[in-house]
């Protein structure tokens, strides 16, 4: 297995600067997902570190190889693409051995390393198969048996998902997952899927205009979010906004809603280090945080709650949850509720909110406070 290193690289098509100082590490056999809206630099990251594109400045280390200037086929990665690139002329076995044949491996090597892979993947019968003759999601197997039987340092993905249908892709993060922890190697993964970045990775760097806006544990990414393009990017429903200011109340912290009727929201009061009477800030709380006020289920789980008056626009049922877009305070906001308590559109109703979760941003910055 083998380590990654990315060191202050930067990327320029001439005057316009695509990476700006990113630095970021993966140890052996951990699964980083590269995430972010399009054009946030994800995939030019990703072919820089492949060795498809060269660096403007700064250092990739395999290894703690600097590997700058050496070729693709000399950096010991194999790459997984968005469309498969498989040979339409060869059958899924020829597919696979064809890198192995070009590196002159034996043919009794070949065999052995295709049984293992094809066994791994579950894909012995497409074996005699050509790539037309197959679904999707037997293509996507195929182009990570190809990676596969190379061994390599490290797995790179670029987006592999996002030509499948949606339970399909479902079915394949599991399948890439399990591939991940039976293979064990470094992993590079690059999607604009949030949940796919959340659901595969040990780490993951979010990514913005080029710029990595956070590296951290899923965990702590979604509850600590850096900033408030991390919080509103990452998390679906978004993270509801508010705009709001910091009130004392004797030796009392808590933030009132602009636009609201002035109710004070208390503070947990290992938030007070950073904040002052009279502070503006950006108010984030996640979908989630919120639940109808008898329920009282921050109290019960030994958190901090404060209700809050709710006007409801509309609402999506989606089977397990039910989507609700409010007005809180004349503020647009998203609630996530269970079936059964939900309201109906053009009800009011209370909703508490869990305040050991929530988030404050600085409003001009955007910075975590």
């Amino acid at each position: 297995m083998s380590s990654l290193q990315i060191k202050n690289l930067r990327k320029s098509y001439g005057s316009v600067e695509v990476l700006k100082d990113i630095n970021l590490e993966a140890e052996s056999g951990e699964f980083v997902a590269l995430v972010g809206p399009s054009g946030c630099g994800k995939s030019t990251l990703l072919s820089i570190i492949a060795g498809l594109e060269s660096v403007t400045s700064g250092e990739v280390l395999i290894e703690d190889v600097v590997v700058n200037d050496a070729a693709p086929k000399d950096r010991d990665i194999a790459m997984v693409f968005q469309s498969y690139a498989l040979y339409p002329t060869m059958t899924v076995r020829q597919n696979m051995t064809f890198g192995m044949e070009c590196r002159n491996i034996d043919k009794a090597t070949q065999n052995e390393t295709i049984k293992r892979v094809a066994d791994l993947l579950q894909i012995e019968p497409l074996l005699n198969r050509k790539p037309g003759q197959l679904s999707g999601g037997q293509r996507q197997r195929v182009a990570m048996g190809r990676a596969l039987v190379r061994d390599p340092k490290l797995f790179l993905f670029d987006e592999p998902l996002s030509n499948l249908d949606a339970k399909l892709r479902v079915e394949m993060r599991s399948e890439i997952k399990k591939l991940h922890q039976n293979v064990g190697r470094t992993t590079v993964y690059v999607t604009h899927d949030q949940i796919e970045a959340m659901t595969l990775a040990t780490r993951i760097a979010v990514m913005y205009q080029g710029v990595l806006q956070q590296y951290d544990t899923p965990k702590a990414i979604y509850e600590t979010p850096a900033n408030v393009f991390v919080a509103g990017f990452m998390g679906s429903p978004n993270m509801n906004f508010f705009d709001a200011k910091i009130v004392a109340q004797s030796d009392q912290l808590g933030v009132v809603i602009d636009g609201g009727d002035g109710a004070v929201l208390p503070l947990p009061s290992d938030r007070h280090s950073t904040l002052a009477d009279g502070q503006s800030v950006t108010f984030g709380v996640r979908p989630e945080h919120f639940s109808p006020a008898h329920d009282r289920r921050a109290e019960r789980k030994g958190g901090v709650s404060v209700v809050v008056p709710v006007h409801v626009d509309m609402d999506e049922p989606t089977g397990a949850e039910t989507i609700l877009m409010v007005q809180i305070a004349g503020q647009d906001a998203t609630i996530v509720c269970e079936p059964d308590g939900a309201p109906n559109p053009g009800q009011d109703m209370d909703f508490e909110i869990d305040m050991q979760k929530i988030s404050l941003f600085d409003p001009e910055s955007g910075v975590r406070l």
